[in-house]
This record gives C-alpha cells, sequence and structure tokens, in this order.
C-alpha cells in the first residue's frame, strides 16, 4: 500500500479521535449551582455604598430552562429567578424591612437587558486558570460603544446562555467579568461550580410577605 493512500484512510480516522477528545474535554453545562466572588475597585477614598458591595457573593442555579441568581451583600439580598422557556422573570429583594416581588413580562425583561442586545466579543490570545478551569480572554463591546473585560472557558458550554446576559455570544462559560457601576469597576470571579442536582424548591416564586408589583410600575416608582 503506497503512503498516499495510507494518509488517505488515516486522516478520516484522525479527524475522528480528535472529535471526541474534544466532546470529552466539553462539558454541556445543563444543570449547576455557580459562586462568583465580587470585588469592586474604586479610586475614591470616602466610602460610598458601592464599596459595601466588596466581598459579596453572586449564586447561580442553573437547571435547564430555569435559572436564578442570588445576589448577596451587607446591605440585604436578592434573588431573580428567569424562565427561559416564556422570557419571563421574577425579582425578590430583601433590603431591612423592604420586601418587593417585581415581575418581569417577557417585554420587559427584554427592556430590562436591552443594553445587553448586539454585544460583540474579540476573542484574545490570552489564558489563565481560573477555579481549575483553563480560561481565555475575551473583549466585550456593548451597542453603546462601552467596553468590558472577561475571561470564560470553552470546558463549560452552557445549553441555556440567557440565564446570564453576559454569556450570550460568548463560545463558553463566562468565569470573569466587569461590570460598571458609575465610576466603579466590579469584577466577579469564579470561585466553585458543582454539578449536584438543583432542587425545583429554588425556582418557587413566594407567595406571601413582600409587596408584588411588575417592573413598569417599580421604575415608575424609584424615577419619581
Amino acid at each position: 500500500m503506497n503512503s498516499t493512500k495510507m494518509k488517505t484512510r488515516f486522516l478520516p480516522v484522525l479527524a475522528l479521535v480528535l472529535a471526541a477528545k474534544l466532546s470529552v474535554a466539553q462539558k454541556k453545562l445543563t444543570e449547576a449551582t455557580i459562586y462568583y466572588d465580587i470585588v469592586v475597585s474604586t479610586d475614591n477614598n470616602t466610602p460610598k455604598k458601592a464599596d459595601m458591595l466588596d466581598g459579596s457573593t453572586n449564586i447561580i442555579y442553573v437547571k435547564g430552562n430555569m435559572s436564578r441568581s442570588d445576589f448577596i451583600s451587607s446591605l440585604g439580598s436578592q434573588f431573580t429567578i428567569y424562565d427561559d422557556k416564556n422570557g419571563t422573570a421574577s425579582n425578590i429583594r430583601e433590603y431591612g424591612n423592604k420586601k418587593f416581588l417585581i415581575s418581569y413580562s417577557n417585554a420587559e425583561w427584554r427592556s430590562y437587558n436591552k443594553r445587553y442586545e448586539g454585544v460583540t466579543y474579540k476573542i484574545e490570545n490570552e489564558f489563565k486558570k481560573i477555579a481549575g478551569y483553563q480560561c481565555q480572554k475575551a473583549t466585550g463591546k456593548l451597542a453603546d460603544g462601552t467596553a468590558f473585560t472577561v475571561f470564560f472557558t470553552k470546558d463549560l458550554i452552557p445549553t441555556n446562555a440567557n440565564f446570564q446576559s453576559i454569556n450570550k455570544g460568548l463560545p463558553g462559560l463566562a468565569m470573569q467579568y466587569d461590570a460598571a457601576r458609575g465610576n466603579d469597576k466590579v469584577t466577579f470571579t469564579v470561585s466553585n461550580i458543582e454539578f449536584a442536582p438543583v432542587a425545583l424548591a429554588k425556582f418557587d416564586i413566594p407567595k406571601t410577605g413582600y409587596r408584588v408589583m411588575s417592573y413598569t410600575e417599580f421604575k415608575t416608582q424609584n424615577t419619581k
């Protein structure tokens, strides 16, 4: 058998081997609990409300089409439950004696996240390890020109990228990203990921104990 025929037969086998290795390395993220540590960077020496967010935690629960994002700080806590099947969400806030349950219709949720529509990413040739995962840098750009940095891993591919706006358009899970809060920079970094089953009760919406209003009502009240 000549060398040309051997190479021709070997190439399809090599392609299958490489594809198998890639599928093993990559994991579809359908159910997990993701822990993000939060660090606030500011040039202002005067303590502000944003400084009290430093050291906070963001915990995200993902289960199929459902997701929940908990934000826990010294100021209080809030969590958002999102149903990707119908595009609706509920935000539950507890700050002191103030307790709100804010509901978002599909249109209101899209309006709330409008700034992330059309986000583009430039994949950079820079890598680092985060929580044991190999991560690659990407520079994101919003429609209004705002730029931000993300490190993502191709080892975890969310099947529902809508659970987190920052993941839209990324070829993997965002493991670290920056968010602006006024003149301060807030950095979210994954500290741990658990793949144990997430209880359905995590996505139950409270029935009592909260002042219920729509997002439109809440927004109108807070702009007066």
